[in-house]
């Protein structure tokens, strides 16, 4: 034994003083394949995660208005009943709401927003909200929307107010 040296000392047998080169390039290869595996996991978790940033960046742009819309409701309800009120005759009042309203219309429209109105489709619970039943109109199939008492809104396809309706009477 050295004693100068003493890290050259081993307790094994001589000829056994280090694994087989054979052992260290499998053990080397099977740390490289774990490193290489956890990389991959870690380049997946990434762009996982950027993929989630994406999509909820794209749900807040969507839908960053909605509160605004939400409270302009209100306004297109009043337009509605303005333009109902001021009967079917042209007159610069009336042409003054419409121009109002299809302006109002456009901007939200821009902005995501869709107007249900379902006179004559088929009632969709999704959509509307049923106050009443009816017995069907001539002409009018059972379970489809007779009147709209208040307009409903979409935007960006999901709903922002259900559409208030009679519904016609399926027996």
């Amino acid at each position: 034994m050295n004693q100068d040296h003493p890290e050259f000392e081993t307790d094994t047998p001589a000829g056994d003083t280090a694994e087989s080169p054979d052992l260290q390039l499998q053990a080397l290869r099977a740390e490289l394949e774990q490193l290489k595996g956890e990389s991959l996991r870690e380049r997946a978790d990434l762009e996982n995660q950027r993929k989630r940033v994406a999509r909820d960046i794209e749900q807040a742009r969507k839908f960053a208005n909605e509160k605004l819309l939400g409270d302009l409701l209100p306004v297109f309800d009043s337009l509605d009943a303005g333009l109902a009120a001021a009967g079917a005759e042209p007159n610069p009042l009336r042409e003054g709401l419409e121009l109002t309203y299809r302006q109002l219309l456009k901007v939200a429209a821009d902005n995501g927003l869709a107007l249900l109105d379902p006179v004559g489709e088929a009632f969709d619970p999704e959509r509307h909200q049923a106050i009443s039943q009816v017995d069907a109109p001539a002409g009018v199939a059972p379970g489809a929307v007779v009147t709209v008492f208040q307009k409903g809104y979409l935007l960006n396809e999901r709903l922002l107010r259900p559409a208030l309706v009679v519904v016609a009477r399926v027996d």
